[in-house]
């Protein structure tokens, strides 16, 4: 076989690494259940968890920029890099799927069966399925004594003359702003215009941070004025888990570019042909990006 043309895959030593971002991510996830359910023990657990997957990951990708810098990944494991990133946010497109079918499937189906024909009638006193849904089967069946109530106000479009006082308008014009700011970082970049490229990627984690205080003053605002909250019927449930998923990969993506534009600013890393760190969190920004869009549409627009 001729190996000129084709460089060596160069394959790092075993490493314990990937066992302890296991059990970091099993206590992660574990302690938020136990949390969110009430358990005494689940912030601390999820703490633990979260600093020890947390300094996994700084130690695992230390090591790997490191390779790069001594010129140990070959072209074949850098093309791998993008396929593992090209795979991962596939990944996170399929979970946002089933997020978006869910409310879907409660729009398009479990409404209207609860709420028509005899169903509606015997079993629900005359239930209507409206969406955003206000008053809950339950609410309809039980009344006061209703377990299952509904939200006082909801966070639906309130018409395009009051747009500038509705923070998910606002939202969405920091994050589609963001998208062409790192955009333009990366245009920067590949023009070895290092100034800009620092200055374009401070600009577009400044965003990130602000979309992240207002989206927290909108949770605010729905739970102390509003009345809505997670145990507000599945209004409530859709609207955080797709709201609130979706801001846990802002955080993410936010923390991302901070880390390359520290890279970039007190380390010099990145050129136009040695940028993977910096491309493969832009993708991921432009990906919440759209799902964001998704949300201000189906959520917020049509909600």
């Amino acid at each position: 076989m001729d190996t000129k043309d084709t460089p060596s895959y160069y394959v790092p030593e075993q490493s314990k690494l990937p066992l302890f971002a296991s059990l970091g991510l099993f206590l992660t996830v574990f302690g938020l259940g136990s949390w969110i359910n009430g358990s005494g023990n689940g912030s601390t657990i999820f703490l633990i968890g979260f600093a020890l997957l947390g300094f996994v990951l700084y130690r695992w990708f230390a090591i790997v920029i490191d390779e790069n810098i001594r010129g140990m990944n070959s072209i074949k494991l850098k093309t791998s890099y993008v396929w593992g990133m090209g795979w991962f946010i596939f990944s996170e497109v399929m979970f946002f799927a089933a997020f978006f079918g869910a409310l879907f499937y409660v729009r398009t189906f479990a409404l209207p069966w609860l709420s028509e024909g005899p169903t509606s009638e015997i079993l629900w006193n005359g239930f209507k399925g409206e969406w955003p849904l206000m008053e809950t089967p339950d609410m309809a069946a039980n009344g006061s004594d209703a377990a299952m109530s509904g939200p006082g106000e909801n966070m639906s479009n309130p018409g395009l003359s009051h747009w500038l006082g509705w923070l998910p308008f606002w939202n969405t014009s920091i994050l589609l702003l963001s998208s062409f700011t790192v955009h333009f970082a990366h245009t920067s970049l590949k023009k070895d215009d290092k100034k800009w490229f620092n200055i374009w990627l401070g600009i577009t984690v400044a965003l990130g941070i602000i979309f992240l205080v207002l989206q927290a003053e909108e949770y605010r605002h729905a739970y102390a004025d509003l009345g809505l909250t997670l145990n507000s019927g599945i209004y409530g449930t859709t609207f955080f888990l797709l709201t609130g998923f979706h801001g846990l990969h802002v955080t993410l993506g936010t923390f991302m570019l901070l880390v390359q534009w520290l890279r970039s600013v007190f380390k010099g890393h990145f050129n136009h042909d040695d940028c993977f760190g910096f491309e493969a969190s832009s993708w991921y920004w432009h990906f919440v990006d759209v799902v964001w869009l998704g949300l201000f549409v189906f959520v917020y627009i049509l909600g």
